[in-house]
Order: C-alpha cells, then sequence, then structure tokens
C-alpha cells in the first residue's frame, strides 16, 4: 500500500464505529483513486510512445496532387461545385526535377461574380497578373540538392529559364543571370508554407527560416526561395498585380 492511503488509515482503536467507516471508505476511495492515475499513466505512456515513434518522410512523389474545388452557379442561381479535381494546368520543369506548378486560378482586373464564367486555366497560365489582377498557385520545390548533385544531361541556366517561360509564360524573364535564383516582380504576394520548411532571402543576405503554417507578404521586393531541408516543400500564393512608385 501506498504512502498516500496510509494517509487515512483509522490511527485510534478508541474510535467510534463510525469513524471506522469513514476511515475505510475514504481508504477505499483512496485506492481507487491511486488505481486509476496509474491506469492513466500507463495509458499515457503508451500514447507517448507510440507519438515518439518517428514516421517515415514521404516523398513527394508518394503523394497525391492537390485537388482543387472550384464553385460556381446553375442556370437557377444556386451555387454548385463546377469541378473537385486536380487543376487542368500543371507544369513541371524538367530542367529542375520536383519543381511543379499547380496553377489554380486567375482574374484580370475586377473579377465578374456571375458564377458562369469558364474555368480560365483552361487556356493556360501565365507568369504574374496585371495590375487589379489576381492569380493563385501552389509551387512544389524540390528536395535540398545533395553536394556534387549535376542537373539532367544537356541542361544549363539559360536553357532552364527558357524551359520555364515557354512553359509558364513569361516566368523566366524575371530571374537574374548574375545572382541565380533572385527575382522581382510587379506584384504583391501572399504566400503560407503548406507542407515542408523554405528559407526565404531578400537583399544583403537577409533571410528568415519559414516552417509549415508560416506566411509571408512580398511587397514586389527582390528575393529567393531555398529548400533547407532533404524533402520537397509545397508553398501556395496568390499574386495581386500593383503599379511600382
Amino acid at each position: 500500500m501506498s504512502r498516500l492511503s496510509w494517509r487515512w488509515w483509522p490511527r485510534n482503536k478508541d474510535k467510534s464505529s463510525d469513524d471506522a467507516e469513514l476511515s475505510s471508505k475514504q481508504l477505499r476511495d483512496g485506492d481507487r483513486r491511486q488505481l486509476l492515475q496509474a491506469l492513466s499513466v500507463l495509458a499515457g505512456g503508451g500514447a507517448l510512445a507510440a507519438m515518439s515513434r518517428p514516421t517515415e518522410a514521404k516523398d513527394s512523389g508518394d503523394l497525391p496532387p492537390p485537388k482543387r474545388a472550384l464553385t460556381g452557379r446553375d442556370e437557377a442561381g444556386k451555387s454548385v461545385f463546377k469541378s473537385f479535381d486536380v487543376t487542368p494546368k500543371v507544369v513541371e520543369i524538367d530542367a529542375n526535377p520536383g519543381l511543379t506548378f499547380y496553377e489554380l486560378y486567375m482574374t484580370e482586373g475586377a473579377p465578374r461574380l456571375t458564377g458562369l464564367e469558364p474555368d480560365p486555366m483552361l487556356k493556360g497560365t501565365k507568369d504574374f497578373p496585371a495590375p487589379g489582377g489576381s492569380l493563385f498557385r501552389l509551387i512544389s520545390y524540390p528536395p535540398k540538392r545533395p553536394e556534387g548533385y549535376k542537373p539532367p544531361p544537356g541542361v544549363t541556366f539559360e536553357s532552364g529559364l527558357r524551359e520555364l517561360s515557354e512553359k509558364v509564360p513569361g516566368m523566366g524573364d524575371h530571374f537574374e543571370r548574375d545572382a541565380p535564383g533572385m527575382h522581382t516582380t510587379d506584384t504583391i504576394d501572399y504566400g503560407v508554407v503548406v507542407r515542408g520548411e523554405m528559407t526565404l532571402e531578400l537583399d544583403d543576405g537577409q533571410k528568415v527560416h519559414l516552417r509549415q503554417g508560416d506566411c509571408i507578404v512580398q511587397n514586389g521586393t527582390r528575393h529567393r526561395w531555398r529548400n533547407p531541408l532533404p524533402e520537397p516543400c509545397l508553398m501556395a500564393f496568390v499574386s495581386i498585380g500593383g503599379k511600382r512608385g
């Protein structure tokens, strides 16, 4: 019997039977509480042990592509789901294996809200929206390359930018030739790390480390992205076209 139970044990043999009965009941209640506490500790320990077991990180190829729920209206004006599937515009960059753009939606100027508009991604995509326009995309960034990594045969920095501009029209034109990865756009970009981690670098080597759920607001500033982990990073961006002051 534990020390906790001893505190309720009757010490005076001359106590009344009522006192003895009360002490006995207190003893039983104390034992019961201790038993429940012990079981709780055991169950909690089991749960913690299960939580502490490491799970294998999934490769991007093991994860299904993100789906897009696109809403609109029917002829009666009621809201409906027009589709719930992977966007029709998925762009994979062969020069940089693992770099994938999921082009979700875009508007030009003040959007009309009839709900009858066709899916704009069926026509294709572009680099960034014009002033007043918007563009919603997910980008899956490849893992940090191991030391000694070489690009696919025949790929050069210039050919990679050409492919980027061909598949996402104009995108490669924003990137600097003398500072790979650095680029600037005439947009406000709202971004969030959906999965993984990312390092955002600005001028003069200023950096911030972003983890899953962290957000950024990019005010048309010069920057580049670097994935610091050996696993893909998925980020979501909404870009709003603006004008330089």
